[in-house]
């Protein structure tokens, strides 16, 4: 046996120990927590605290931006609802207007304009300068809420130790592509394997923006250093939502997963899209898995597993395949050690999800992992080596823009709350 046999079996062997054991334990502590959940369904009839509810929305789409709003208007909940729609400096303005006259009867319904795009955390900081809720809720404009969501989540507040909660995400336009029909399984299975299983430590890592809850005293407690973050002295706009759930976590709240609140999020339908969300987001991580380390001194055992798990298993899987490749290219001889080790795990894992979510189409997720080992890896790559670089990819050089917007002068915004209110372009 050569070296490079010797170290092509070592690497996959490793990798199949550490996230056999990361997983097994992942998927028994999130089906307690899923089993835990259905017993909390019984809503407290006296606990309806007052929940604000911030849109922000940059060139969204008119008819799913339409369709967001119309979710949140449908909110079953008694308690006093407020819903602000910010738009980030849309060059598409006229569909926020639409939205606006469409709402003007509804005095939930609050509607602001910045006169120029600075981003989705500054967007949501215009929003919260403007309210006063016990709870705030953001929304991604892309999506759409199930009528009990704002119930759900609002109850799991009912502890004053929890500063923030998520629902479940699902894709909403899953049947577009097969693409969308992996992003779908991916999400399920995030929920309810990794976020159902930090869940029962009440230590969520990353409460997603597209539906995430947060208490209103806590946020603002964090306010400034939300704001403000940096990396390496340079300004770090995207990753928000797993900032802030960081954030709340080293202020000692905790952070919970409320599977039954479901809210449904448009997805990349494209391999070029979703790359680019996927580089941002490993940005992120790597970047707020630093600023975190320190708190799973205080934390259970399975958190540390849970960590080392996520960020050291890729570096083994690619590792393993990368040496596996090249005993290919030079020996001539194929690594089946690396291939059956590698395609027993998924379909293991792909298996246990189709018996859990009672889906066959869970099967087909084994072919995530060519997605993940061909295109997931080299970019995880590329995204730890160029860690400085805040450039959001999708979004105008304006997210970098310097300055609060909390401290912007009332004629540099305009609200819109009425329907004469005029609209003012760019």
């Amino acid at each position: 046996m050569t070296l490079l046999d010797t170290c092509s079996i070592a690497a996959v062997s490793l990798y199949g120990l550490l996230f056999s054991a990361s997983w097994s334990v992942q998927v028994l502590h999130a089906r307690r927590t899923l089993t835990s959940g259905t017993a909390e369904n019984e809503i407290a009839e006296s606990f309806f605290p007052s929940v604000d509810i911030i849109v922000p929305s940059f060139n969204e789409s008119p008819r799913v931006l339409s369709e967001c709003l119309r979710s949140l208007a449908n909110q079953d909940y008694p308690g006093v609802l407020r819903v602000y729609v910010v738009d980030d400096g849309s060059r598409n303005r006229d569909a926020v207007l639409a939205e606006q006259i469409a709402y003007a009867g509804d005095t939930r319904f609050e509607f602001i304009m910045l006169p120029r795009n600075v981003g989705k955390r500054k967007a949501q900081i215009a929003a919260i300068s403007r309210s006063s809720g016990d709870l705030i809720l953001n929304v991604d404009s892309d999506t759409t809420l199930a009528s009990d969501v704002v119930s759900k989540l609002s109850q799991k507040m009912r502890d004053p130790a929890v500063g923030a909660v998520m629902g479940q995400l699902t894709a909403s336009n899953q049947g577009d592509s097969w693409l969308t029909r992996l992003i779908d399984m991916e999400y399920w299975l995030a929920c309810n394997e990794e976020r159902a299983a930090q869940g029962r430590f009440g230590a969520v890592m990353c409460c997603c923006g597209p539906c995430a809850m947060y208490r209103r005293s806590a946020f603002l407690l964090l306010l400034d250093q939300y704001e403000t973050q940096l990396y390496r002295g340079k300004p770090s706009d995207f990753g928000e939502d797993r900032h802030l759930t960081i954030l709340m976590l080293s202020a000692g709240f905790r952070t919970e997963y409320v599977p039954s609140a479901i809210a449904a999020t448009v997805v990349p339908d494209g391999l070029e899209a979703y790359l680019r969300q996927q580089l941002r987001w490993a940005r992120s991580t790597f970047r707020d898995t630093l600023l975190g380390l320190h708190l799973l001194r205080s934390m259970n055992w399975y958190l540390t597993l849970d960590v080392v798990g996520q960020n050291v298993a890729p570096l083994l899987l690619a590792f393993s395949v990368l040496s596996g490749i090249a005993q290919f290219a030079l020996m001539g001889s194929v690594p089946w050690w690396t291939i059956g080790i590698i395609g027993s795990l998924t379909l293991m894992r792909c298996g246990v999800a189709a018996c859990r979510a009672r889906q066959l189409r869970f099967l087909g997720f084994s072919l995530h992992m060519l997605v993940n080992v061909f295109l997931l890896l080299p970019v995880k790559a590329y995204a730890l080596c160029t860690l400085s670089n805040s450039d959001w990819l999708s979004r105008g050089s304006g997210v970098n823009a310097s300055g609060a917007v909390r401290n912007q002068k009332a004629s540099e915004t305009t609200i819109l709350a009425a329907p004469e209110a005029t609209f003012n372009g760019e």
